[in-house]
Protein backbone atom coordinates (compact mmCIF):
# COMPACT_ATOMS: atom_id res chain seq x y z
CA UNK A 1 0.00 0.00 0.00
CA UNK A 2 1.43 3.32 -1.04
CA UNK A 3 -0.91 5.44 1.07
CA UNK A 4 -2.55 7.28 -1.79
CA UNK A 5 -6.23 8.00 -1.30
CA UNK A 6 -8.85 8.37 -4.01
CA UNK A 7 -11.91 10.51 -3.30
CA UNK A 8 -15.31 10.31 -4.93
CA UNK A 9 -17.27 13.31 -6.20
CA UNK A 10 -19.30 13.73 -3.02
CA UNK A 11 -16.14 14.57 -1.06
CA UNK A 12 -15.38 17.49 -3.40
CA UNK A 13 -18.99 18.68 -3.34
CA UNK A 14 -19.20 18.61 0.45
CA UNK A 15 -15.88 20.47 0.68
CA UNK A 16 -17.52 23.52 -0.92
CA UNK A 17 -21.12 23.09 0.27
CA UNK A 18 -22.65 24.65 3.36
CA UNK A 19 -23.56 21.31 4.95
CA UNK A 20 -21.82 20.89 8.30
CA UNK A 21 -20.27 18.65 9.64
CA UNK A 22 -19.79 17.03 6.23
CA UNK A 23 -17.97 20.11 4.97
CA UNK A 24 -15.41 19.94 7.77
CA UNK A 25 -14.88 16.21 7.21
CA UNK A 26 -14.44 16.66 3.45
CA UNK A 27 -12.02 19.55 3.89
CA UNK A 28 -10.02 17.48 6.36
CA UNK A 29 -9.82 14.61 3.86
CA UNK A 30 -8.61 16.92 1.11
CA UNK A 31 -5.88 18.34 3.32
CA UNK A 32 -4.26 14.90 3.51
CA UNK A 33 -1.28 14.18 1.29
CA UNK A 34 -1.53 12.34 -2.03
CA UNK A 35 -5.23 12.70 -2.78
CA UNK A 36 -6.17 11.35 -6.20
CA UNK A 37 -9.26 12.00 -8.34
CA UNK A 38 -10.13 11.16 -11.91
CA UNK A 39 -11.27 13.48 -14.66
CA UNK A 40 -14.70 11.88 -14.14
CA UNK A 41 -14.77 13.13 -10.53
CA UNK A 42 -13.91 16.68 -11.60
CA UNK A 43 -16.56 16.56 -14.34
CA UNK A 44 -19.20 15.23 -11.95
CA UNK A 45 -18.25 17.91 -9.41
CA UNK A 46 -18.89 20.66 -11.95
CA UNK A 47 -22.18 19.08 -13.06
CA UNK A 48 -23.48 18.64 -9.49
CA UNK A 49 -22.50 22.13 -8.35
CA UNK A 50 -24.24 23.69 -11.33
CA UNK A 51 -27.33 21.44 -11.35
CA UNK A 52 -27.94 21.74 -7.60
CA UNK A 53 -26.82 25.41 -7.51
CA UNK A 54 -24.31 24.71 -4.79
CA UNK A 55 -22.01 27.36 -6.25
CA UNK A 56 -22.41 29.99 -8.93
CA UNK A 57 -21.00 29.20 -12.36
CA UNK A 58 -17.92 31.34 -11.75
CA UNK A 59 -17.32 29.85 -8.29
CA UNK A 60 -17.78 26.32 -9.65
CA UNK A 61 -15.11 26.95 -12.30
CA UNK A 62 -12.80 28.50 -9.70
CA UNK A 63 -13.23 25.54 -7.32
CA UNK A 64 -12.70 23.00 -10.12
CA UNK A 65 -9.46 24.75 -11.14
CA UNK A 66 -8.29 24.75 -7.52
CA UNK A 67 -8.95 21.02 -7.26
CA UNK A 68 -7.02 20.49 -10.50
CA UNK A 69 -4.10 22.37 -8.95
CA UNK A 70 -4.01 20.69 -5.54
CA UNK A 71 -5.04 17.09 -6.30
CA UNK A 72 -3.43 14.42 -8.44
CA UNK A 73 -5.77 13.97 -11.39
CA UNK A 74 -5.79 10.79 -13.44
CA UNK A 75 -7.46 10.34 -16.80
CA UNK A 76 -9.72 7.53 -17.88
CA UNK A 77 -8.41 5.23 -20.59
CA UNK A 78 -9.60 2.24 -22.55
CA UNK A 79 -8.02 0.06 -19.86
CA UNK A 80 -9.96 1.91 -17.16
CA UNK A 81 -13.24 1.39 -19.00
CA UNK A 82 -12.49 -2.31 -19.52
CA UNK A 83 -11.70 -2.71 -15.82
CA UNK A 84 -14.94 -0.88 -14.95
CA UNK A 85 -16.93 -3.25 -17.14
CA UNK A 86 -15.31 -6.20 -15.35
CA UNK A 87 -16.24 -4.66 -11.97
CA UNK A 88 -19.83 -4.25 -13.15
CA UNK A 89 -19.98 -7.95 -14.00
CA UNK A 90 -18.31 -9.27 -10.86
CA UNK A 91 -19.62 -6.85 -8.21
CA UNK A 92 -22.83 -5.48 -9.76
CA UNK A 93 -21.74 -1.85 -9.25
CA UNK A 94 -23.22 0.86 -11.45
CA UNK A 95 -21.15 1.84 -14.44
CA UNK A 96 -20.22 5.23 -12.92
CA UNK A 97 -19.21 3.72 -9.58
CA UNK A 98 -17.23 1.06 -11.45
CA UNK A 99 -15.29 3.78 -13.28
CA UNK A 100 -14.43 5.44 -9.95
CA UNK A 101 -13.26 2.14 -8.45
CA UNK A 102 -11.30 1.17 -11.58
CA UNK A 103 -9.56 4.56 -11.66
CA UNK A 104 -8.67 4.28 -7.97
CA UNK A 105 -7.18 0.80 -8.45
CA UNK A 106 -5.38 1.84 -11.63
CA UNK A 107 -3.89 4.83 -9.76
CA UNK A 108 -2.44 2.52 -7.11
CA UNK A 109 -4.68 3.79 -4.32
CA UNK A 110 -5.38 1.59 -1.32
CA UNK A 111 -8.31 3.62 0.00
CA UNK A 112 -11.40 5.14 -1.63
CA UNK A 113 -13.51 7.63 0.30
CA UNK A 114 -17.10 7.58 -0.94
CA UNK A 115 -20.53 8.10 0.54
CA UNK A 116 -22.15 6.09 -2.26
CA UNK A 117 -20.52 2.69 -1.77
CA UNK A 118 -20.55 0.09 1.01
CA UNK A 119 -18.30 1.12 3.88
CA UNK A 120 -15.57 -1.40 4.58
CA UNK A 121 -15.85 -3.24 1.27
CA UNK A 122 -12.53 -4.62 -0.02
CA UNK A 123 -12.22 -4.74 -3.82
CA UNK A 124 -9.81 -6.78 -5.94
CA UNK A 125 -7.52 -7.50 -2.99
CA UNK A 126 -6.30 -3.88 -3.26
CA UNK A 127 -8.85 -1.21 -2.43
CA UNK A 128 -10.82 -0.51 0.75
CA UNK A 129 -13.90 1.68 0.54
CA UNK A 130 -14.63 3.99 3.48
CA UNK A 131 -17.57 6.31 4.03
CA UNK A 132 -16.17 9.10 6.20
CA UNK A 133 -19.63 10.61 6.69
CA UNK A 134 -21.46 7.73 8.39
CA UNK A 135 -20.77 8.50 12.03
CA UNK A 136 -18.71 10.67 14.36
CA UNK A 137 -16.47 7.62 14.93
CA UNK A 138 -15.78 7.31 11.20
CA UNK A 139 -15.05 11.01 10.99
CA UNK A 140 -12.53 10.70 13.84
CA UNK A 141 -10.71 7.96 11.90
CA UNK A 142 -10.25 10.36 8.98
CA UNK A 143 -8.35 13.02 10.88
Amino acid sequence: MNGEVFVDTNVLVYAVADAQPKRAIAQSLLSENEIVVSTQVISEFVAVCLRKRILSGADTIKAAREFLDILRVTTLSKTTVEAALDLMETHRFSYWDSLIIAAAIESGCSLLYSEDLQDGQFISQRLTIRNPFISPTAAAQVT
